[in-house]
């Protein structure tokens, strides 16, 4: 958020409207991440859990 917002200059709302790999671009990464894979899938699930109403 701080590289969107103060880096790049952008206002929140144009900060969440763009999409991981416009962001990226906008960054100057060159290398894309690529596709996602099953492990990489696990991977996010496991670090970002769905939360439950308990």
């Amino acid at each position: 958020m701080r590289a969107g917002m103060r880096g790049l200059g952008l206002t929140p709302a144009e900060f969440w409207a763009l999409t991981p790999a416009e962001l990226r671009l906008m960054l100057g990464v060159d290398r894309a991440a690529g596709p996602l894979t099953r492990d990489g899938l696990a991977a996010l699930m496991t670090a970002f859990p769905d939360q439950t109403g308990d």
